[in-house]
Order: structure tokens, then sequence, then C-alpha cells
């Protein structure tokens, strides 16, 4: 097993655990696409129609021949006769020859021998039967082509991409009603602790309503995963193996909260090393908050073992099990969302260690300002109150007030 609490870089970190799990996805299930709203797309999806499959308008107007439409104003308007109405979800049964127009409308097919649509407001009846042409149109102007959108063998959807609504509508228009998206990962939320209690019950001196497992339940949600919670452990090597031996078996990744700092007291790495091959990979991270995570890897099924503390866990759990739950989906690693600006205070930072440190997003005069939260690591509302992290690299020793940073934002 590694040396206790030899601190690794947090990319590395991560390295050393993805390295060590298979591709993605661990199984796919076959849905109707109005049920995979956010899942992911387990197989290349190829285009089997042409989109548009004609020729349409993309406004209210005339369809006609561009070329007798040029030279058109409003002082010199140019005639044209009309031949008819096109009818919505109908062939046109006529053409249009030069001279002629008929009115269209938005989505409406194109009659034969057109080439563009004037809008509508561009025209006025000259008399019936006969409108005028106040402004001239290019040939395929206000019109969509076959195939223009999507053509027949053409990449709809990559696998590993989350099915937003405009895929979900895409996939209809092709006729697709199903989809085959990854199975959500099962990830087992063990907390331990002695000190800890259901959040229903009301806590005697000494003990504290069980908080990780459900802000941990719900960021795994977030990602993609199922969460399971496994309930509260005791503080005992014998409690924790036998848990993590019931719970193995069923779930593709496993949490364990507390029990992981360098106290006497611990025994989550030694109990995890002792469950399964390769055992260990990671115990200690250089990163604050969150320094005594343990990442590990037992007959296939990852493990990791978070800080006891609410912030430090939440943080860890964005750097390393969200991206645990992406890799276990097959999902494009999608791109961490952050937005510039300016800090409005001092954060101090030690160097050789990576801090996270949570900020809140206001404006003034026009700047966009980046407010460090001071916490401590136990306190949940801190970052429930924050926008997103601010990331002090590990060569220097902080930040000075009025520096641009990148906030990653927090969903």
């Amino acid at each position: 097993m590694p040396e206790f609490l030899t601190l690794v870089p947090p990319a590395e970190a991560l390295n050393r655990l993805l390295d060590n799990l298979p591709l993605g996805p661990i199984g796919v299930e076959t849905l109707p696409v109005p049920a995979a709203l956010d899942r992911v797309v387990a197989q290349t999806i190829l285009a089997v129609d042409p989109l548009p499959a004609f020729s349409r308008s993309t406004v209210d107007g005339y369809a006609v021949l561009a070329p007798d439409t040029h030279g058109a104003s409003e002082t010199l308007p140019a005639y044209l006769k009309i031949l008819g109405e096109v009818s919505m979800g109908i062939t046109p049964q006529f053409r249009i020859a030069r001279g002629g127009a008929a009115i269209i409308h938005t989505g409406g097919m194109l009659p034969p021998g057109a080439d563009a649509v004037v809008m509508l407001e561009y025209t006025q009846q000259a008399r019936p039967g006969e409108i005028e042409i106040l402004r001239p149109v290019a040939s395929g102007e206000n019109l969509l082509l076959p195939g223009e959108d999507v053509q027949p063998g053409q990449v709809l959807i990559q696998a590993g991409h989350s099915l937003r609504p405009a895929e979900m509508g895409g996939l209809m228009a092709q006729g697709l009603t199903t989809v085959v998206v990854s199975r959500r990962p099962r990830v087992a939320i063990i907390s331990s602790g002695d000190e800890l209690i259901s959040p229903d019950r009301t806590p005697a001196p000494g003990q504290v309503r069980d908080i990780n497992s459900y802000s941990l339940a719900a960021l795994v949600q977030k990602h993609g995963g199922e969460p399971v919670l496994c309930g509260i452990v005791p503080d005992r090597p014998e409690a924790l193996a036998e848990e993590l031996r019931r719970v193995l078996p069923e779930a593709d990744l496993t949490l364990v909260t507390a029990g992981s700092s360098a106290s006497t007291r611990d025994f989550t790495a030694r109990v995890i090393q002792q469950i399964g091959a390769p055992g260990v990979l990671v115990h200690g991270v250089n990163v604050k908050p969150g320094k005594p995570t343990i990442l590990a890897v037992c007959d296939g099924k990852p493990i990791i073992g978070l800080p006891g503390n609410p912030v430090s866990a939440l943080v860890i759990a964005e750097l390393f099990v969200a991206p645990v739950i992406h890799r276990l989906l097959g999902r494009i690693p999608p791109r961490v969302g952050s937005i510039r600006a300016r800090l409005a205070a001092n954060i101090p930072s030690q160097a050789g260690r990576e801090d996270y440190f949570p900020v809140r997003l206001t404006a003034q005069s026009g700047t966009l300002q980046a407010a460090p939260i001071f916490f401590k690591s136990n306190l949940i509302f801190s970052l429930s109150s924050a926008d997103g992290l601010v990331c002090i690299p590990a060569d220097t020793t902080g930040l000075a007030a009025g520096e641009w940073v990148d906030v990653r934002m927090m969903l």
C-alpha cells in the first residue's frame, strides 16, 4: 500500500485512479426518447432521412422565381401574377412559371419552379390576382433546401454525449423514438462515525446529523449516477469491512466519508486495502480542502474515501467523484464551466498545494467581482452560499485583490 498520506498532486491522483478503470459504459439500456433527457448516448446515432425532406419556406410570403424580382424597389415594384396558394402539409399541384408567384406560409413546401420566397412585408396587393414586389430576393433566399440541416448517414449524436432538448427533438424529426443510453452507475454512499445520527433525529450533546450522505447523493444525481444511501457505520474496522463487502457486489462506485484523516483512529485505508486488489492507489492529495482523500480500486470497483467535513467532502467529490461517474457512463468529459472575474479580496495560500476557495459573484461598476468566502471546512452553508470555486495554483502563496481569476462554476 502507498505510504500513509503521501501527498499526490490532484491531476496525478485522478489519473492514477482512472488508469485503473475500464472505459465505460458499464452497461446500456434502451429508453423512449422523451424519458432520456440528460442521459448519455451509448451508441453513435446516424441520420436516416434528410432534414428537411423537401424545400420549404422559412417565412410567410410569396414563392417566386428570383430573377422576376431583380431590380424591384418601392418606387419601381415588380408585378407578379398570383397562381395559387400552397396548403400546409400538401404537395403543391401547380408550377411557378416566369411572372408568377404563390402564397406560401412558414414551413410550406416550395412549389416546383420557384427558387426563393419574398417576405410578406415586402409585398402589397396591386389588384385582384396580382402583387407588387418591393424588394428583390436572391435564389435560395428565405427557404431551406433538402438535407440542409442533416444528410442521411450523417452523425447526429456521438456516443458519450448527453441528450439535450435540441437533440431529443432532432431524433423525433428522424422518426427515432427510442435511444440506447448508458446505465446509470450505482453509487453506494457510506457515512462512518459514532457521532453521526439520522437527520430526522434530535442530536444529543456531541452528536451531529449526517449531512454528507445527502449532499453527496445530490451530487451523484447531478452527474448522472444513481445514489444508494447505505446509512451510518460505527467507527469500527470490522463494521466498515462488513459494509464494504456487502455493497461492493452491487455498487459500481463506493464512497466512504470520514475515517480518512491522519489520526490514530484512522483505519479506512487499511480496511479498503484488504477488500480487493490493487487496493489503495492514493492516500493524500496535495489540495485544500480535502488533503486526506483516499482513491482505491478493489477488484475493478472504485472506492473513494472522502473527508468527513461537509465542505471538504463536496469539493473533493467535484474533483474526483464526478470524473469517475463520467468514466463509468462512457461520457465524453464535459467542459468545466468557468467565468472570468476580478478578485475582491486577498486569498492567502500555502505554496506547494492546490487550494480551492469558494467565492460569491457580484457585479460592481460593470465589473464581475469574486468575493472570497472565508470558511471552516465543516460549515456546509459557507459552501452553499458560493457561486463557484477559485483554484490557487500550488506554485503561489495566494492571490491578490484585483487579480483576474477563473471561477469554476458550481451547478
